[in-house]
C-alpha cells in the first residue's frame, strides 16, 4: 500500500509542471488547488494504510479489511478523481489549464486512482459506493446546466461518467473498465477536437461549421456520444449498467441514473 501511495505522489507531482507552464495567474491558481487536493486526498490514503496495518497487521492493498480504513481509502480516491460530493476543485481545476494538459488530467490522471478504487471494491460498504455514484451522476448534470465554458462542461460531464462507472463497480467491475475505456476515447476527441480549432467557449462553436463542417459534426457525434444517445458507443454503456442494476433489484437507482442522464443529455444538445 506504501507503494501505492507513492505512485499516486509521483503522477500528482508529474502533472504539476505541465498545470503551471503558461505562466498566468489561473493556471498558477489551477495548479495550487490541485496540489493541495492531490496531497490532502494522498495523505488520507496513507493514513487509512497505517491504520489498518496497525488495527490488522496487514499492508497489502487487497487485504484492506478495517471498515473504517476501507471508508477512508475509498473517500480519499474519490476525491483524487473528483467525484461528489468531493468534485468542487474539478471543474475549477480544468477551467484554469490549457486543453491539452486539460485532456491529461480527464484522461491519464484518472487511471492509477482507478486501479486502486477497484482493488478494493470488494471491501467496500456498498451503500458508499452507490451514494458516491448517485451523487456524482445528479451533480455532473445539474452542475453543466448553466455553463458556457467548454472546458467546465467537460468537467461537469467527467463527474457525471465517473459516477456511472462507481456505481456499477461492486456488481460488475468489467462494466466499470468498459465505461472507463469509452469515456477516455470520447473525452479525448473532444479535447483534441477543440485544441485544433481553438475554442473553449460554447459561443465559438456557433461560428465553427462554415471554417470546418468535417470537425464540427465530429464535435457534436463525441458530445451525443457523451450524453449517451442511441445508436451512439456512449449509449452501450449506460444500458448495460441500467440492465444490471435492474438485475440487482435497484430500480429506484437506475431511475434516478437515467434521469440524471437526460440531464446530461440537454446540456450536450446545446
Amino acid at each position: 500500500r506504501f507503494l501505492a501511495w507513492m505512485g499516486l505522489e509521483i503522477n500528482t507531482m508529474a502533472i504539476i509542471p505541465l498545470m503551471a507552464q503558461q505562466h498566468h495567474p489561473r493556471a498558477t491558481e489551477a495548479t495550487t488547488k490541485y496540489f493541495l487536493t492531490q496531497a490532502t486526498a494522498a495523505a488520507m490514503i496513507l493514513f487509512a494504510s497505517t491504520m489498518n496495518a496497525w488495527t490488522m497487521g496487514d499492508w497489502n492493498i487487497n487485504q484492506i479489511s478495517h471498515p473504517l480504513a476501507t471508508t477512508t481509502v475509498t473517500l480519499a480516491l474519490a476525491l483524487k478523481i473528483g467525484l461528489a460530493p468531493m468534485h468542487f476543485w474539478l471543474p475549477e481545476v480544468l477551467q484554469g489549464l490549457n486543453l491539452t494538459t486539460g485532456l491529461v488530467l480527464s484522461t491519464w490522471q484518472k487511471l492509477a486512482p482507478f486501479a486502486l478504487i477497484l482493488q478494493i471494491s470488494q471491501n467496500t460498504n456498498p451503500a458508499l459506493l452507490t451514494t458516491l455514484g448517485v451523487m456524482s451522476a445528479l451533480v455532473g448534470g445539474w452542475g453543466g446546466l448553466n455553463q458556457t465554458q467548454l472546458r467546465k462542461l467537460l468537467a461537469y460531464s467527467s463527474i457525471a461518467h465517473l459516477g456511472w462507472m462507481i456505481i456499477i463497480l461492486q456488481f460488475m467491475p468489467a462494466l466499470t473498465l468498459l465505461n472507463l475505456t469509452i469515456y477516455i476515447t470520447m473525452t479525448s476527441t473532444m479535447f483534441l477536437s477543440l485544441k485544433i480549432m481553438a475554442s473553449t467557449k460554447i459561443n465559438s462553436l456557433a461560428l465553427a461549421w462554415p471554417k470546418t463542417p468535417t470537425l464540427t459534426t465530429l464535435i457534436m457525434l463525441s458530445l451525443l456520444s457523451l450524453g449517451g444517445l442511441p445508436p451512439l458507443t456512449g449509449f452501450m454503456p449506460k444500458w448495460l449498467i441500467l440492465q444490471e442494476l435492474a438485475k440487482q433489484d435497484l430500480p429506484i437507482t437506475a431511475t434516478i441514473m437515467a434521469m440524471s442522464a437526460l440531464l446530461s443529455l440537454f446540456f450536450y444538445l446545446r
